[in-house]
């Protein structure tokens, strides 16, 4: 029942402007809705239209303000959008029956703030269908009487709040409604129709609200320069998604099938393919099938990320900083090196690097020392951890005894290697105890400190078929790493 929420918003909107030039139009907005599809809601729920209810409460207000000699007549009039004092005299006079100037306490009407409360018996039960399990955004924190005393930069700070704690919440969400899709006791003939209701004008719809919500608020704050812009690539690519949009090639076919005809969902198959399968609270768990709700569940989380990852950066930057970032696309090239206990010993990796150091003639243009990480395309939940230390050399190199050798070609597309020769390049200073520390972070503070910029910047990581990072000796092996490279997709 939207429309209910969306009415005691534009109630409380107009509460809040009633002193201002408003009207249908502004309400309408305010609601994201059409001025003539709100107007007959309106009427039809309360009896009147929005003028003559914007009218009443004015006239209301104006009589206490009269009564409490708060202003001349003229100030009261213009204070409540009456071009005249005799228009306003006018209408005063057929609203309370009794002309401003003779206006006397017991002799004014009142006409008191509508609120709508609806109780609805019977019907489907949804209530514990997800519809309420979303960590949604309370817009009564920075709207109507308490709205007015906030500035931009706290209304941006409790959204920013409302997106880390979504990301607590949200992921366990899409994977009970993967659960859901996937349980064929829920998907007898007899729930078909609501089994609609509760996915399509509940959960899609009630995400599409928040967002254009989100996105009008944003939009009138992004003046000021506090919001991390793209936040708003993230909600047009949530929107697409939730409108069945979907950037995933092998999904379009079902998804626009569920769209036009939700009957399709009888079909465990096609089910199957919305649905996807868990990924957990982190989203990395892996999966055979990525579904319909997996996509969701990722583009949720793009926009949660750019609201939230820009702060934690920097609370998570103590006893260093970020020197340097960018992004780099290099020519193909071939890592070659070692991996093993044995190397924990710095003899060997010295003499590992020596006979590097003999394939000066193959040097790629990036020489540095590396600790190349990555997990053969496979989930973290799956595939061990490889660290292998070595360098990039040119495509090519040949591959001396007793190494290993990975390829980077700029259109590798395969779980595994070959890897993309893409990346972000960050740089660090500080303490090396701090920059390596592991207390309270994924890896250690330079491996979450460059994902988390990734990530509030709107830059796909390649995760899982195309995942790798690499620890960075700027200053060789022998010296603390203090730069690091994470792969990612470059638009």
């Amino acid at each position: 029942m939207y429309w209910v929420q969306s009415l005691s918003q534009a109630i409380a909107f107009i509460e809040s402007h009633l002193t201002d030039d408003i009207g249908i139009h502004e309400v309408s907005k305010h609601v994201y809705t059409s001025p003539s599809h709100f107007q007959f809601i309106f009427h039809a729920v309360t009896g009147i239209t929005i003028g003559e209810y914007i009218r009443n409460r004015r006239l209301s207000l104006a009589g206490q303000d009269l009564l409490r000699k708060n202003g001349k007549l003229l100030d009261v009039a213009m204070r409540y959008q009456y071009d005249t004092q005799e228009s306003f005299s006018k209408a005063f006079t057929r609203f309370h029956g009794v002309a401003p100037s003779r206006a006397r306490q017991g002799q004014l009407r009142q006409y008191h703030p509508l609120k709508i409360k609806v109780t609805v018996q019977g019907g489907f039960d949804m209530s514990g269908k997800f519809l309420d399990e979303f960590y949604l955004f309370d817009w009564d924190a920075i709207e109507g009487e308490q709205g007015k005393t906030l500035s931009d930069a706290e209304k941006y700070k409790k959204i920013v709040a409302w997106a880390a704690g979504a990301r607590q919440q949200n992921p366990t969400v899409f994977d009970e409604l993967t659960a859901w899709i996937l349980d064929d006791s829920e998907w007898s003939e007899e729930k078909l129709q609501e089994n609609e209701q509760i996915m399509m004008y509940g959960v899609l719809a009630r995400l599409r609200e928040q967002n254009a919500r989100l996105r009008a608020c944003l939009k009138s704050l992004n003046p000021t320069a506090l919001v991390n812009t793209p936040v708003f690539e993230a909600l047009d690519r949530f929107d697409g998604e939730l409108s069945g949009r979907v950037a995933e090639a092998p999904l379009h076919d079902v998804v626009a099938r569920l769209f036009a005809d939700f009957s399709v969902m009888r079909d465990r198959d096609v089910r199957r393919m919305i649905a996807g399968e868990k990924t957990g609270p982190t989203g990395t768990d892996s999966v055979e099938i990525f579904g319909y709700i997996n996509c969701l569940k990722d583009s949720d989380a793009h926009v949660q990320w750019a609201l939230f990852m820009p702060d934690m950066v920097k609370q998570q930057q103590k006893g260093f900083t970020v020197e340097s970032f960018t992004y780099q696309t290099l020519p193909p090239m071939r890592f070659i090196g070692q991996e093993g206990d044995a190397l924990e010993n710095m003899e060997a990796r010295a003499a590992l690097f020596h006979t590097l150091d003999g394939l000066s003639a193959y040097r790629s243009g990036f020489d540095y020392d590396l600790l190349f990480m990555h997990h053969y395309g496979l989930g973290v939940d799956v595939g061990p951890w490889h660290g292998v230390w070595g360098r990039f050399l040119k495509a090519g190199t040949p591959v001396p005894d007793g190494f290993l050798s990975f390829d980077f070609v700029p259109d590798a597309d395969q779980p595994g290697p070959p890897y993309r020769p893409q990346f972000a390049f960050a740089t660090f200073s500080g303490s090396a105890d701090a920059l390596h520390r592991r207390e309270g972070y994924d890896c250690d503070a330079m491996y979450d400190v460059t994902r988390n910029i990734i990530l509030g910047q709107g830059i796909g990581i390649p995760y899982p078929d195309q995942y790798w990072t690499a620890e960075v000796f700027l200053n060789e092996f022998r010296n603390t790493g203090t730069a690091y490279l994470f792969s990612v997709e470059l638009p």
